[in-house]
């Protein structure tokens, strides 16, 4: 499968700071990859790169074969960004925006109306076309943010943030369109909120400090979180040495006094061992409870490991 997007040893410098630090990966057709990181990590600088607004220090990035830089015009055509803050002429109605964003994307004049109305029914717009954009929920105004960044049917779909200030149905709503969006596209989601990229995306990025220090698949990534966590209270202190020893115990996490989580692989359980253990040497054993990791508590472990 040919990769839509192409990024190599990407930097991006601000004077002495470096916000964007060699990062490389890829986007092919059917991928839906959810950017996260933390503010200040980069993120936005990385958006802003993809997407023309800002050019790299150093690096390359090809879009549909054409490398950004050099061939901006032919690269930018299988590109639709959506920014955090849609750009919209809220003194027009739906139609009337959609068909000038058409004449700026050279779209034939010819085309230009069949191609809105299906843009219109695939966003889910048929009700409010007519209607003034200032006139319109948050929700549907983030539905004419999409509908302007897939009106020209480009390759390569960015949103940055479709969700922000959103209320439940809305997020519901903008989740599905980007999934049913996301067979037919390449798209990179920039969010904050977590269970949305569980829910919406293919793959997951997490980057920090200008680094990627997470890329795996959602099927990874669930992998992951249901590796196993135990988390136990002891009467009295315990040899953290003698139950790392235990088989399948990978490491083992300090809470607080007497209190710890112990974390172990899926290639067996040691949870019996574990309370056989405590128990012979009169540690106490009060509490000893299954967890499993959610993607805030990876988020934060990756995070907080590397700042």
């Amino acid at each position: 499968m040919a990769n839509l997007i192409e990024v190599e040893h990407l930097s991006r410098y601000y004077g002495k700071y470096c916000a964007v630090n060699d990062i490389s990966f890829t986007l092919a057709r059917g991928e839906v990859i959810g950017f996260l990181g933390p503010n200040g990590a980069g993120k936005t600088t990385t958006m802003q790169i993809l997407s023309g607004n800002l050019a790299p220090s150093s690096g390359c990035i090809r879009i549909n074969g054409f490398d950004l830089l050099y061939n901006p015009l032919k690269a930018k055509r299988s590109l639709g960004y959506l920014p955090d803050t849609p750009s919209l002429y809220k003194d027009l109605s739906v139609q009337e925006f959609l068909y000038y964003c058409a004449q700026l994307q050279g779209i034939f004049k010819q085309a230009i109306t069949p191609i809105i109305d299906k843009t219109v029914e695939r966003c889910g717009l048929q009700t409010v076309s007519k209607r003034l954009i200032a006139n319109l929920s948050k929700g549907f105004q983030q539905r004419v943010g999409i509908a302007q960044a897939i009106l020209h049917n480009p390759e390569v779909i960015i949103l940055d943030e479709p969700t922000v200030g959103l209320d439940p149905i809305q997020i519901k709503e903008i989740r599905a369109l980007i999934k049913e969006l996301g067979k037919d596209h390449g798209i990179i989601l920039s969010t904050h909120i977590l269970p949305e990229v569980q829910e919406t995306c293919t793959h997951v990025q997490i980057i920090n400090n200008g680094r990627i220090i997470f890329n795996e698949s959602i099927i990874d990534l669930n992998r992951t979180m249901t590796q196993g966590c135990l988390q136990v209270i002891t009467q009295s202190a315990v040899d953290l040495a003698v139950l790392s020893a235990i088989p399948d115990v990978s490491h083992i996490e300090p809470i607080a006094h007497n209190h710890f989580k112990i974390h172990y692989s899926l290639t067996g359980n040691p949870t019996h061992q574990i309370a056989e253990t405590i128990i012979a040497k009169g540690w106490g054993l009060e509490e000893i409870t299954p967890i499993k990791k959610s993607m805030e508590d990876i988020f934060l472990a990756l995070t907080q490991v590397e700042s």
